[in-house]
């Protein structure tokens, strides 16, 4: 396990160890038992340059079962890991474009398998290019792993549309106030069409890039805390989103900057329930 990063903003967060910043990664790349993954929704980003030493996982392909739609059973993830080259052991540091949605949704699959060390980059892929740090276009190659099999935790992090029918859960959706409100444009999302559109009865909006700057970083500890002011630390809190990214990034500023108890994904997210028969909504 690598140390942790001592940059001083992020002291203050419920879960410091869970970030990285853009120069201690610089300074530790090539460090043995360190994994750098990128995961992006535009996952052709990677060729144009990207983190040296860092693979690509393409949360479509590879963290999404392609018939099923859910999150890759404990075989099929224990077959990525391996493929990847990435031991149980590793320290894997994970980042992607549009300030880390789809990282934060990789991350939040690894944490549903329990993987011991799993960060974020601060900033993800959009901050490092910023900042005009080193990128690569070699593609490294690590050789298979040993990653052992185990058993999806559902049941901590993420939650099922049955549940959603009687849950007294704190809702939120992470999605902008226009789609909230039910004013798509189109009709179309880049997630396909949904045939209604609206909230779920009952969830507040709380757009997810309320958690960010411009940069792609996360605000301090205080502006978080007012921007998530209307939330209870100790309720539990389930998110949604169109296909579970946003949600997943905020549930990351909930549970590990902000150190919220019980903070849970509804991946099925706005893209299941507005095409569901039958199910209510709010405008």
């Amino acid at each position: 396990m690598a140390e942790f990063d001592p940059h001083p903003p992020f002291q203050e967060y419920a879960h410091p160890e869970r970030l990285v910043s853009a120069p201690w990664l610089s300074a530790r790349l090539g460090t043995k038992g360190l994994r750098v993954i990128e995961v992006d929704e535009d996952s052709l980003l990677y060729d144009i340059g990207h983190v040296p030493t860092a693979s690509r996982i393409n949360f479509q392909t590879e963290l999404l079962d392609p018939l099923t739609r859910d999150v890759v059973n404990a075989a099929s993830f224990s077959q990525l890991m391996r493929d990847k080259g990435i031991k149980r052991e590793d320290t894997v540091i994970i980042y992607g474009d549009k300030a880390n949605w789809w990282a934060a949704y990789a991350l939040w699959v690894f944490e549903l398998y329990g993987h011991p060390d799993v960060r974020l980059l601060d900033g993800g892929r959009d901050a490092w290019v910023t900042e005009e740090r080193d990128t690569s276009f070699m593609v490294p190659d690590f050789p298979e792993s040993d990653y052992p099999e185990v058993e999806r935790d559902d049941a901590t992090f993420r939650v099922f549309v049955d549940q959603m029918r009687e849950t007294a859960a704190k809702l939120v959706d992470t999605r902008t106030p226009e789609e909230y409100g039910g004013e798509p444009s189109n009709g179309e999302s880049a997630y396909g069409t949904t045939m209604r559109h609206g909230h779920i009865p009952g969830a507040a909006n709380l757009e997810w890039d309320r958690s960010v700057y411009p940069n792609g970083c996360f605000r301090t500890l205080s502006e978080l805390s007012v921007n998530y002011g209307n939330l209870e630390p100790e309720t539990e809190t389930i998110l949604y989103s169109h296909v579970g990214a946003q949600a997943a990034h905020t549930w990351f500023v909930l549970t590990f900057l902000l150190g919220f108890k019980s903070t849970k994904v509804y991946d099925g997210s706005w893209a299941e329930w507005g095409n569901m028969v039958r199910m209510p909504i709010e405008k």
